[in-house]
């Protein structure tokens, strides 16, 4: 089975996983943008 003609189903889920991280990241980043801020240092 080739996936955008790599074979190597390793390769394609190490890139799946790649795309996954980042999104998490992402949607992290975007819900924890400003929290904090509020507070006097």
């Amino acid at each position: 089975m080739t996936v955008l003609g790599i074979a190597d189903p390793w390769i394609w889920s190490a890139y799946i996983l790649c795309i996954l991280v980042t999104l998490l990241c992402i949607i992290y980043g975007v819900l924890n943008w400003n929290k904090g801020a509020d507070e006097d240092i």
